[in-house]
């Protein structure tokens, strides 16, 4: 049987993808299949690190299959059009504050600075005010077209491209989740890049083992339907790999194999 690795929520880990990827291949070869489960970018320092080598990866042909993230998706809303909120966030806060990451993957593109923010309540969103960079306080229209112009179009088009789900004949690969109840062809956007519950609660069979990430945990868990691979490397925990061999999986660690079961 043929093995199928999987790298939870990589969140600009430049460095942990690396050490993950050679993990994979000291298991699995050069040309073992990948899945990746999304959120590329945001929190971590090197988010534009992150993106060139899955492009990288692409263009040489590896047989690498990548899942779009909820925080992948509000990169590009932001840098497309300027937009700092998604409704499922809701806290209100900007895509632009420190906690969602914003801040940290423009960075990583060399946008480097303060941001300041409109104080948010509980009717209001939090907003850019000013960008405070080397060069002083820049409004949020002049912010905007540093961005534009710091981010390459195949970055975003990269990015806007990628599919929602990958599945084989055991494993389903969302980002997210699913939501009980409804055949994959009908899954809205929005619950496979951000739901939790009723997905995380619920105990049905999926007909397939799902594999996913988005839910940070201290690290990856096996629920018996579902696996989660998001050990919260966006927080600074280990970047963990994951191997499957039909429904069987196993974590990767220096020092191998390490089974994971319910």
């Amino acid at each position: 049987m043929q093995p199928i690795y999987a790298i939870g929520d990589i969140h600009g880990q430049k460095a942990m993808l690396d050490h993950a990827l050679a993990l994979i291949e000291a298991d699995g070869g050069p040309d073992a299949q990948i899945v990746f489960l999304g959120d590329y970018t945001d929190r971590g320092p090197d988010s534009q690190g992150v993106i060139e080598t899955l492009i990288a990866g692409r263009d040489a042909g590896r047989n690498w299959v990548f899942i779009r993230g909820n925080h992948d998706r509000m990169f590009c809303n932001f840098v497309r059009s300027g937009a700092e909120h998604d409704a499922r966030v809701k806290s209100g806060i900007s895509w632009l504050n420190t906690r969602l990451g914003g801040a940290q993957t423009l960075a990583s593109y060399g946008v480097e600075g303060v941001m300041h923010f409109t104080p948010s309540s509980a009717d209001t969103l939090e907003r850019l005010q000013h960008f405070e960079g080397a060069d002083g306080w820049i409004s949020p229209p002049a912010f905007h077209q540093i961005v534009q112009d710091a981010v390459p179009p195949a970055h975003l088009d990269f990015l806007e491209n990628l599919p929602l789900w990958h599945q084989t004949d055991d494993l389903l690969f969302v980002h997210a989740g699913l939501r009980p109840g409804i055949p994959l062809t009908q899954q809205a956007e929005d619950d496979l890049i951000w739901i939790r519950d009723p997905f995380l609660e619920s105990d049905d069979n999926f007909g397939h083992l799902v594999v996913h990430g988005h839910t940070a945990l201290e690290h990856p868990q096996h629920f018996g339907n579902r696996v989660d691979l998001d050990g919260g490397a966006g927080y600074g925990n280990l970047l963990i790999p994951a191997v499957f061999e039909g429904r069987d999986c196993w974590l990767l660690t220096d020092n191998g194999r390490v089974p994971l079961q319910p």
